[in-house]
């Protein structure tokens, strides 16, 4: 491998400290014991730029690396002709691969350290590989680059605080399983645990540990309507048992196979091992053949588009789901009823997503329509063995393994954090963001970052004895001035951040959403034993009360639209005012936007946006909504003004109830009958279904498949049923009826 001499490199810090032989030695000797233990270990280097960048250099030169890899941007004016740094951004693209050095440039001026892209390749580098990190030995003294990303308009990155940064220092300072290079002296190595004993070999050729092998046989032999839930920590080798599954699947005849997860790339490891265990098929882009048998890959929201469509599920399907914790419980209840066959594999403490959280939003839906459900843990790593000192140190700088207190005694009160305090009280930030992780289906290394340094942010907790069980977290919007709220609406300018404020601007046309003043609701979590308590209710009372003392005028909230979410945001006060249409590719799910006024401004802002808001409704669901939820579409049409139904309407009702009207005929007067019947259904999901048929244009083939019905007759006659079942409600004629 070409090479300059490291001590040649330009604007080196001069001194044999820079790239001294026997410090180079020293730490490939160290990553030679590291292989023979099949650990993998993390080189902090703080030091000046041109002093870090060189020692990197030395050690990327040192000898010929498998597949190194290193993160950052451009090396000029340190350039090497062999290095072809991957920018943070990218670092998703190597997930599935393998490396023995990744070396992670957050200290050159424009580099920063990407806490998402530093989770993530970590669990790339295999057996006796080094993770290098340099950065300023100052680290945490000041904002990197990569602040820019959390520097909301009128924030500028130099600006904000780095208390996070400043978190990552003192850990590593502190840390027994880091080796450290600092900028004056030798490295220093820590002194390792011992060896851990050999795992016994798997009885299957195909598998590297026993619990990979136990999983692949679970896999296989698979029954109807006993799902199975694998939950590993990452590199435990469980989308490889995936792969091998389906290759044996394949080879036995299965006809069609379909897997789905958050992003192709997360099912890399799966088509690799299909590949190496069907020499005979072929991968064509998302979809992998083997003679007559096929397995394809589909997005979530293509799935359930065609779930919903009755073109994907039914009697003798089967579905595999990968990194399950990174999507919505809704869609994984969707899929649960589709296909008698399904398989949930996830990450309990990975770099995105939460299996724990997984586990305690989808149980109840799995123990009361799957009872027979069935669970398997790998505990056993493939990639290192176990007590790694990597994997121990990136769970505790990124908060991996962050898991909430249990609940303990003594009366609730409500504070506001203070975030210089909470950055230095370890076991309290862990326990509020392990709320957090608990609670959302997608929380990333990067919202630690977010939570102790974006502008703006607060935190309010309500705490027992033992600590916090429960926590919001909101951010200011707003306050622009006239000329750039009108560039901002047009669509000219998109300062960085406000979510709700510009949406509302540009998709909904008020342009006050962003001269006034918006407080929107970033996270609500509770602990999962002090649920169905009011506590989430409380937090809110508290951000309400706090808003009107601080003159903001609307408080508000944007989530996936998911019935369960919508009725507890309207049982607290707020109105839909806008949803995005078209599903999130890696949720499925429809974005939300709800609003609560809370000064008199706001309530003209709230009450045109409502009125906006519904006017366009119908339209919407007939047309770019009309695959959304029967569930929120009925929800959303209970919070619109329904007037009682006329002397008209009812006589178009009977005809169709009683009589042998056309129901497309009599739309009109149906469409009244939904609207005024939704405040008084409280989720009923035939008249969700009745809603569906009647704004959204689902065909019957749609609604037999819903209602288990075999043909349009059944179909007609179930309409009838449901129409004069709540035509013959006396509160429709009154003017009880709506929100």
């Amino acid at each position: 491998m070409a090479s300059r001499p490291p001590e040649a490199v330009p604007g080196a810090a001069s001194g044999r400290s820079d790239t001294d032989p026997d410090a180079i030695a020293r730490l490939l000797a160290a990553a030679d014991a590291l292989a023979r233990r099949r650990h993998r270990a993390l080189l902090w280097v703080p030091a000046a730029a041109g002093q870090a960048l060189a020692r990197g250099l030395a050690l990327w030169h040192a000898r010929p690396w498998v597949a190194p890899l290193w993160l950052g941007p451009a090396l000029a004016p340190l350039a090497a002709d062999d290095v072809c740094p991957l920018p943070a951004a990218k670092a998703r693209t190597r997930l599935g691969g393998e490396h023995d050095l990744v070396i992670v440039d957050a200290v050159s001026p424009e580099a920063g350290f990407d806490p998402d892209a530093f989770g993530a390749l970590s669990g790339t580098l295999r057996a006796g590989g080094l993770l290098v990190l340099l950065t300023p030995d100052d680290w945490g003294a000041r904002p990197d680059a990569d602040y820019a990303r959390l520097a909301e308009h009128p924030w500028r990155a130099e600006q904000l605080e780095a208390r996070y940064l400043a978190r990552l220092a003192r850990l590593l300072v502190a840390a027994p399983e880091a080796m450290r290079w600092p900028a004056g002296g030798s490295p220093v190595l820590p002194v390792w645990p011992p060896a851990p004993a050999s795992l016994p070999v798997p009885t299957d050729p195909d598998c590297l540990t026993g619990d990979q092998a136990e999983a692949v046989a679970r896999l296989v032999r698979l029954r109807r309507r006993r799902p199975l839930v694998l939950t590993a920590d990452r590199g435990r080798g469980k989308t490889a048992a995936l792969g091998i599954a389906c290759a044996r699947l394949l080879a036995r005849g299965e006809s069609e196979l379909l897997v789905t997860a958050p992003r192709p790339a997360a099912v890399a490891g799966l088509f690799e091992r299909l590949v190496a265990l069907c020499p005979g098929g072929r991968r064509e882009g998302h979809c992998f053949r083997a003679g007559t048998a096929t397995l394809t890959f589909l997005a979530p929201d293509e799935l359930s588009a065609r779930v919903e469509r009755g073109d994907a599920g039914g009697p003798g399907t089967r579905l595999l789901v990968d990194e399950a914790a990174a999507i919505p419980a809704g869609l994984l209840g969707q899929w649960l009823e589709a296909f008698p066959r399904i398989a949930f594999s996830t990450t309990v403490h990975g770099y995105e997503g939460a299996g724990r959280g997984f586990a305690l939003r989808f149980r109840e839906r799995l123990e009361r329509l799957t009872p027979e459900w069935r669970e398997w843990r790998l505990e056993a790593p493939i990639r290192w063995a176990e007590q790694d000192p990597l994997e121990a140190l990136t769970a505790r700088l990124l908060m991996l393994d962050a898991e909430p207190v249990a609940p303990g005694g003594g009366a609730l009160r409500w504070q506001l954090a203070d975030r210089d305090a909470l950055a230095r009280d370890e076991s309290r930030l862990r326990a509020l963001f392990g709320l957090l992780v608990q609670a959302h289906y997608r929380t990333t290394p990067s919202d630690l970052r977010r939570l102790l340094d974006a502008p703006g942010a607060r935190i309010t907790t309500l705490e027992d004895d033992r600590g916090p069980q429960g926590v919001a977290v909101t951010g200011d919007e707003g306050g622009f001035e006239a000329g750039l709220a009108e560039r901002v609406a047009r669509g000219e300018r998109r300062p960085r951040g406000h979510l709700l404020a510009q949406s509302l601007a540009a998709h909904a046309g008020e342009r006050a959403a962003l001269t006034g003043r918006l407080r929107r609701v970033l996270r609500i979590a509770v602990h999962p034993a002090a649920r169905r308590q009011g506590l989430g209710a409380r937090l809110l009372e508290v951000e309400r009360q706090r808003a009107r003392a601080e003159g903001i005028d609307l408080l508000g909230a944007s989530f996936g639209a998911e019935p369960g979410l919508l009725a507890f945001w309207q049982a607290q006060g707020f109105w839909a005012v806008r949803l995005g249409l078209s599903r999130e590719a890696a949720t499925g799910e429809h974005a939300l936007m709800v609003v609560q006024a809370t000064s008199v401004e706001g309530e003209g802002l709230a009450l045109r946006l409502v009125r906006r808001f519904h006017r366009q409704l119908p339209a919407l669901l007939a047309f770019e909504l009309a695959d959304l939820d029967p569930g929120v579409v009925l929800a959303l049409l209970a919070e619109g003004d329904a007037e009682p139904l006329s002397d008209e309407d009812r006589a178009d009702l009977e005809d169709v109830a009683h009589g042998h009207r056309e129901p497309a005929l009599a739309r009109p007067a149906l469409q009244a009958l939904i609207r005024r019947a939704a405040p008084l259904a409280g989720g009923a999901p035939e008249l969700g279904l009745l809603a569906a048929w009647a704004f959204q244009g689902r065909d019957e083939t749609w609604l037999a498949n819903r209602l288990g019905l075999t043909g349009a007759r059944q179909v007609a006659a179930w309409r009838r049923r449901t129409v004069g079942a709540w035509l013959s409600v006396p509160r429709l004629s009154t003017d009880e009826a709506g929100r």
